[in-house]
Protein backbone atom coordinates (compact mmCIF):
# COMPACT_ATOMS: atom_id res chain seq x y z
CA UNK A 1 0.00 0.00 0.00
CA UNK A 2 1.38 3.43 -0.86
CA UNK A 3 1.84 5.90 1.98
CA UNK A 4 -0.71 8.27 0.43
CA UNK A 5 -3.28 5.47 0.38
CA UNK A 6 -2.28 4.47 3.89
CA UNK A 7 -2.99 7.99 5.17
CA UNK A 8 -6.39 8.05 3.44
CA UNK A 9 -7.33 4.63 4.89
CA UNK A 10 -5.94 5.55 8.31
CA UNK A 11 -8.12 8.67 8.51
CA UNK A 12 -11.08 6.68 7.15
CA UNK A 13 -10.70 4.24 10.05
CA UNK A 14 -10.76 7.10 12.57
CA UNK A 15 -13.85 8.56 10.87
CA UNK A 16 -15.83 5.34 10.33
CA UNK A 17 -18.85 5.31 12.68
CA UNK A 18 -20.16 1.88 11.73
CA UNK A 19 -18.49 -0.50 14.19
CA UNK A 20 -18.20 -3.43 11.75
CA UNK A 21 -16.80 -1.28 8.94
CA UNK A 22 -14.39 0.45 11.32
CA UNK A 23 -13.14 -2.91 12.62
CA UNK A 24 -12.62 -4.12 9.04
CA UNK A 25 -10.47 -1.03 8.39
CA UNK A 26 -8.47 -1.62 11.56
CA UNK A 27 -7.93 -5.25 10.55
CA UNK A 28 -6.82 -4.15 7.08
CA UNK A 29 -4.40 -1.51 8.32
CA UNK A 30 -2.89 -2.75 11.59
CA UNK A 31 -0.71 -5.78 12.11
CA UNK A 32 -2.32 -8.21 14.60
CA UNK A 33 -0.08 -6.96 17.43
CA UNK A 34 0.08 -3.37 16.16
CA UNK A 35 0.02 -0.50 18.62
CA UNK A 36 -1.31 3.02 18.96
CA UNK A 37 0.27 5.21 21.64
CA UNK A 38 -0.32 8.89 22.39
CA UNK A 39 -0.37 10.91 25.64
CA UNK A 40 -3.91 9.68 26.41
CA UNK A 41 -3.92 6.13 25.04
CA UNK A 42 -1.78 3.02 24.92
CA UNK A 43 -3.54 0.45 22.72
CA UNK A 44 -1.94 -2.90 21.91
CA UNK A 45 -3.56 -5.17 19.33
CA UNK A 46 -6.37 -4.58 16.87
CA UNK A 47 -9.17 -4.90 19.42
CA UNK A 48 -7.63 -2.24 21.64
CA UNK A 49 -6.93 0.06 18.69
CA UNK A 50 -10.56 -0.29 17.59
CA UNK A 51 -11.76 0.45 21.14
CA UNK A 52 -9.54 3.54 21.28
CA UNK A 53 -11.00 4.87 18.03
CA UNK A 54 -14.55 4.20 19.30
CA UNK A 55 -13.78 6.08 22.53
CA UNK A 56 -12.49 9.12 20.63
CA UNK A 57 -15.59 9.07 18.44
CA UNK A 58 -17.80 8.95 21.54
CA UNK A 59 -15.95 11.92 23.02
CA UNK A 60 -16.23 13.95 19.78
CA UNK A 61 -19.42 12.63 18.13
CA UNK A 62 -19.89 15.42 15.59
CA UNK A 63 -16.25 15.85 14.57
CA UNK A 64 -14.16 14.34 11.80
CA UNK A 65 -10.45 13.78 11.24
CA UNK A 66 -8.73 15.35 8.26
CA UNK A 67 -5.16 15.47 7.06
CA UNK A 68 -3.04 18.37 8.21
CA UNK A 69 -0.38 20.18 6.22
CA UNK A 70 2.63 17.91 6.86
CA UNK A 71 3.19 14.53 5.29
CA UNK A 72 6.57 12.88 4.85
CA UNK A 73 7.61 9.25 4.43
CA UNK A 74 10.65 7.09 3.78
CA UNK A 75 11.48 3.40 4.09
CA UNK A 76 8.85 1.99 6.47
CA UNK A 77 8.13 5.22 8.38
CA UNK A 78 5.68 8.05 7.77
CA UNK A 79 4.91 11.20 9.72
CA UNK A 80 1.94 13.46 9.27
CA UNK A 81 -0.22 16.02 10.97
CA UNK A 82 -3.96 15.70 11.38
CA UNK A 83 -6.84 17.78 12.66
CA UNK A 84 -10.10 16.93 14.40
CA UNK A 85 -13.05 19.29 14.29
CA UNK A 86 -16.47 19.99 12.88
CA UNK A 87 -16.89 19.78 9.09
CA UNK A 88 -15.75 23.09 7.61
CA UNK A 89 -14.87 24.43 11.06
CA UNK A 90 -11.75 25.12 13.05
CA UNK A 91 -9.88 22.13 14.41
CA UNK A 92 -10.40 21.54 18.11
CA UNK A 93 -7.63 18.94 18.33
CA UNK A 94 -4.42 18.92 16.27
CA UNK A 95 -1.91 16.10 16.32
CA UNK A 96 1.20 14.63 14.77
CA UNK A 97 1.56 10.88 14.20
CA UNK A 98 4.56 8.77 13.30
CA UNK A 99 3.62 5.42 11.73
CA UNK A 100 5.97 2.46 11.43
CA UNK A 101 4.99 -0.33 9.03
CA UNK A 102 5.85 -4.01 9.24
CA UNK A 103 7.26 -6.08 6.37
CA UNK A 104 3.72 -6.66 5.03
CA UNK A 105 2.97 -2.93 4.84
CA UNK A 106 0.65 -2.96 7.86
CA UNK A 107 0.91 -0.62 10.81
CA UNK A 108 3.22 -1.99 13.46
CA UNK A 109 3.28 1.15 15.62
CA UNK A 110 1.70 4.57 15.75
CA UNK A 111 3.39 7.14 17.96
CA UNK A 112 0.99 10.04 18.40
CA UNK A 113 1.54 13.53 19.74
CA UNK A 114 -1.15 16.07 20.62
CA UNK A 115 -0.25 19.63 19.66
CA UNK A 116 -3.60 21.24 20.48
CA UNK A 117 -6.26 19.88 22.84
CA UNK A 118 -9.41 21.41 24.28
CA UNK A 119 -9.19 22.79 27.78
CA UNK A 120 -11.65 21.70 30.45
Amino acid sequence: MSFDRLLDRYLAAWNERDADKRRALVDELWAPEGTYTDPLADARGREAVDATIAAVQAQFPDFAFRAGELFDAHHDIARFTWELGPAGGEAVVVGFDVVVLDDDGRIRNVHGFLDKVPTA
